[in-house]
């Protein structure tokens, strides 16, 4: 639908996404700043940091595009590293590290779209409810202190290469050509878009609107659970706080990316933008030391300015 729109746009400014407009504004102004910036080994740094980010925002995509929203990943994520650093330190094995975050992702995401589509609560009270939840679990199982001593199995998950290219980059790139393949090229993609636009249309097809909105949270939920492994390979620990906020930085990216909250209007690369438009943010301002309270505003203030420029756009 995206691309339909920019494609009857006959205004060639206009088919430049707000997105890209903000990538590369910051962009030039960050290179202008900081020296360092535009460097192969930073643009790599920004790129390898942004994958975790990425594994939230294409699942919260979809979510988003139901009209619903989880609060519940960053604190879901948290969990998984840790139960990741748990089994992987008391077994040796990655497999089962990365198996267990996986069933735990998949719970609270069952238990998320069985909330919202089965009894009926809003996504935002939901989801802040499981937030809670896996909070106090991953205070329980880790008894508020850090897991460390991972295997080197999980540790090079973050620090190896795959034909020269770093190993969080090509899962990155990886989980993107899946969910653009779900989204664009299946028919689950076809009904995730009428979720969110057109219920009606499902109930003549004979599709449980229910088994699919839960369906589309244990998917996030899945995610969330890949994502803990690199978080913990990342950190080369499980710590009780690592994961928190990040769904924030979600939102935001598949915001600035243009996917709206409302119709069932979503748009995979726009969110792939998005989170690089964040990672470079985030990179531009610590290279700049600015504090991280700072860099939470900025986010906010990305968000707004990036919408804004689209309406602007859209006005004309």
């Amino acid at each position: 639908m995206r691309e339909q729109a920019m494609v009857l746009n006959t205004n060639p400014l206009q088919r430049i996404p707000g997105v890209a407009v903000m990538l590369v504004l910051l962009c030039v102004v960050f290179s202008l700043m900081t020296p360092g910036f535009l460097t192969v080994p930073n643009i790599s740094n920004v790129l390898v940091q942004s994958t975790i980010l990425l594994m939230l925002a294409l699942p919260m995509t979809l979510i988003i595009m139901t009209e619903g929203l989880d609060l519940s990943m960053g604190a879901v994520l948290t969990l998984t590293s840790l139960i990741v650093a748990i089994v992987a330190l008391a077994t040796g094995s990655l497999l089962l590290g990365l198996l267990a975050a996986l069933a735990v992702g998949i719970v609270f995401g069952t238990i998320n779209g069985w909330l919202v589509a089965v009894v009926g609560i809003p996504p935002f009270v939901a989801t802040l409810g499981t937030l809670g939840m896996a909070q106090g679990l991953s205070l329980i199982v880790s008894d508020g202190q850090s897991v460390v001593g991972m295997p080197a199995a999980v540790r090079g998950v973050y620090s190896g290469t795959l034909g020269g290219v770093p190993l969080p980059i090509v899962l990155g790139l990886g989980s993107y050509l899946a969910f653009h393949g779900l989204l664009y090229h299946t028919r689950f993609g076809t009904y995730i878009f009428a979720l969110g636009g057109n219920r009606e249309a499902l109930k003549f097809a004979g599709i449980s609107a229910r088994r699919l909105l839960i369906l589309v949270y244990a998917l996030g939920g899945a995610m969330v659970g890949l994502a803990g492994l690199l978080m913990t390979a990342r950190m080369n620990s499980g710590h009780p706080t690592a994961g928190l906020g990040l769904e924030f930085d979600a939102i935001a990216a598949v915001a600035v990316g243009g996917t709206s909250f409302e119709r069932g209007n979503g748009w995979l690369l726009g969110t792939l933008l998005g989170v690089v438009t964040v990672g470079v943010l985030r990179n531009g301002l610590n290279l700049l030391a600015l504090p991280s309270s700072i860099q939470v505003a900025s986010v906010g203030l990305l968000v707004i300015a990036a919408l804004f420029v689209d309406g602007l756009r859209s006005r004309s």
